[in-house]
C-alpha cells in the first residue's frame, strides 16, 4: 500500500494515462493524492479514477483523494509525480510565436531555443518551492518529473535538495526504438517490439543519441543506410500511418533523424520536431516551406488550445460516466519504474539524472539522459559509450547553454540568462540587437510570471 502524490493532478491527459497504467499493473494499491491549483480539474480526475476502480479489467485499485494543500498531499508520500504547465496558453503563445516576427520558428518551443529559455524562467521558481517542500515533508520519497524543460526542472530539484531521489522521464527514446523495429521489419522482415531491442542511449533530454542498437545479434544501426535508400526522400513515420506527418503536427517523417545519422553515424533518439530546435535554424527550420520539405509540421498554440478544450470535454464525459474510460496500457514506463523501486523486479530504461560519470564527456553534475538500472529503492546510472566527437560537440553546446540558463535563473541574473539566450543555435541568424529586442519582448509578454523574481525594468532600462 503506497501513497503517490501527483502534483499537477488536474492534468487533462497525463494524469489519466498514469491512472490507467496503474490500474493494469499487479500488486499495487494505496492512495493517489491529487494536487493542482485547478482543484476542479483535480476533482474531475478523481471521479474518473473512481470509474477506473469499477472497471472489470482493473487489477490494482487506488483511493483517489483531492488536496487543496500541497503539504498534506505530500505527507506520507512514497512517490511524487510532477507534471505541470508553467503558465497559460497566453505565455506559451509568446514562447512559440513571438520569435516568428524575427524569422525564428519553433516546432515545440518547450526545451531549448527562445521558448525553452522563457519557459525555464517561469518554471524554476516553482520547482524551487516543490524541492523545499519535499525536503521538509517527504525527503525519502522518489520524485518522478515529467515537466519540460526536463533538464532544468530536474537540475532545480537537485540543486535545492541535493539528497533528493529524483529523475526525469521522457518517452522520446521509446519512439526511436520503435523506429528501429520498423527498420528491422522493412529490411529483414522480422517483427519485434521496442522492448525486444537494446539501445545504448546518451545525451540530454530531447537530444539523446543512440550509439548502439541490437536485436539479438543483429546490429540495427547497420540496417539504417539501406533503409534510407528506400525511404529517406518521402519520409516514414514509425507510429500509425506512414505519411501521417503530412496532416498530424505531432508526427514526423524521421527525415531529419536519418539525415543526422548520415552525417554523424549515430541515431538521434528524439522526434524530428524536438531535434531541429537544438541545431541552427538554417539546417531544418528556416521557414515553413523548409519544415514541410523535411517532413514535419509546426505545432501552433491555437491547435494546442483546441486540443485542450477537447480533452476537457472528454474528461467531463468520463467523470460523469457519459463516456466509458478505455482502459489500456500506454506504453509509458512510469508505473514499471515504481514497481522496480518497490522491489518488484529490476528494470533498465533511460531517464534524466545528474552526471556522476555515466557520460564521461560531459561535466559532472549536469543533467544527462542515459540508461539506468532500477531495483529495490535504488537507481544506478549505466556508463554509456562515448559519443562521436562531432555529436559530443553538439550536445555539449546545448548542455552548457542549459546550465548557464539555470545558473542565471537561480541567481535571478537576467544578463546571464540573456547570454544563454543569444547562444541558442536557433538564434544564430540574429544580430545581438535583434536578440536583445526579442528577449525583452518575450520577457514582458510573460511579465506576470517573471516580475516577482526578476527586475525586468532595471535590466532593460
Amino acid at each position: 500500500m503506497i501513497k503517490i502524490c501527483y502534483i499537477g493532478g488536474g492534468s487533462k491527459n497525463w494524469a489519466r494515462v498514469f491512472m490507467g497504467d496503474l490500474a493494469l499493473e499487479k500488486g499495487l494499491g494505496g492512495e493517489i493524492a491529487l494536487y493542482d491549483i485547478d482543484i476542479y480539474a483535480a476533482n474531475r480526475n478523481a471521479k474518473i479514477g473512481e470509474f477506473i476502480n469499477k472497471d472489470e479489467r482493473t487489477i490494482s485499485h487506488f483511493t483517489y483523494k483531492v488536496y487543496d494543500n500541497l503539504d498534506m498531499a505530500l505527507l506520507g508520500a512514497n512517490f511524487v509525480i510532477i507534471s505541470i504547465l508553467p503558465g497559460t496558453f497566453k505565455e506559451m503563445r509568446s514562447d512559440v510565436h513571438a520569435p516568428e516576427k524575427y524569422g525564428i520558428y519553433q516546432a515545440v518551443g518547450d526545451t531549448v531555443g527562445p521558448g525553452g529559455v522563457l519557459r525555464a524562467m517561469r518554471t524554476v521558481p516553482i520547482y524551487e518551492q516543490f524541492a523545499k517542500k519535499i525536503s521538509q515533508i517527504c525527503p525519502d520519497a522518489w520524485v518522478i518529473n515529467y515537466t519540460n524543460p526536463m533538464s532544468i526542472c530536474t537540475k532545480a530539484l537537485y540543486d535545492v535538495f541535493p539528497n533528493i531521489k529524483a529523475f526525469g522521464c521522457c518517452h522520446e527514446v521509446f519512439h526511436a526504438q520503435e523506429f528501429l523495429t520498423l527498420v528491422l521489419k522493412e529490411q529483414l522482415g522480422i517483427s519485434a517490439t521496442r522492448k525486444d531491442i537494446y539501445t545504448d542511449a546518451s545525451g540530454i533530454n530531447h537530444f539523446t543519441w543512440i550509439t548502439s542498437a541490437k536485436y539479438k545479434d543483429i546490429d540495427l544501426l547497420k540496417l539504417i543506410p539501406p533503409f534510407m535508400e528506400r525511404f529517406f526522400e518521402e519520409g516514414y513515420f514509425e507510429r500509425g500511418e506512414r505519411f501521417q506527418f503530412k496532416t498530424d503536427p505531432f508526427a514526423y517523417g524521421n527525415k531529419v533523424k536519418m539525415d543526422l545519422f548520415k552525417k554523424y553515424g549515430a541515431l538521434a533518439a528524439a522526434g524530428d520536431r524536438h531535434l531541429v530546435e537544438f541545431l541552427p535554424s538554417s539546417w531544418y527550420l528556416k521557414d515553413p516551406q523548409m519544415v514541410k520539405d523535411w517532413c514535419y509540421l509546426l505545432t501552433t498554440v491555437d491547435l494546442r488550445e483546441k486540443m485542450q478544450k477537447e480533452q476537457i470535454e472528454e474528461s467531463e464525459k468520463l467523470a460523469s460516466g457519459e463516456k466509458k474510460f478505455q482502459l489500456k496500457s500506454s506504453g509509458e514506463e512510469g508505473v514499471l519504474i515504481i514497481k522496480a523501486l518497490l522491489g518488484m523486479g529490476d528494470l533498465i530504461t533511460n531517464v534524466n539524472m545528474p552526471n556522476h560519470g555515466q557520460m564521461s564527456q560531459m561535466p559532472k553534475g549536469s543533467i544527462v539522459e542515459t540508461n539506468c538500472v532500477f531495483s529495490n529503492d535504488h537507481i544506478s546510472p549505466v556508463y554509456s559509450k562515448p559519443l562521436p566527437l562531432a555529436v559530443k560537440n553538439l550536445v555539449y553546446q546545448n548542455l552548457t547553454n542549459i546550465d548557464l540558463t539555470y545558473e542565471g535563473i537561480k541567481q535571478r541574473d537576467l544578463n546571464k540568462i540573456f547570454l544563454a539566450f543569444i547562444n541558442q543555435p536557433l538564434l544564430s541568424t540574429l544580430t545581438q540587437e535583434e536578440s536583445k529586442n526579442l528577449f525583452k519582448e518575450m520577457c514582458y509578454n510573460t511579465k506576470e510570471y517573471l516580475a516577482p523574481f526578476y527586475d525586468l525594468d532595471k535590466f532593460f532600462g
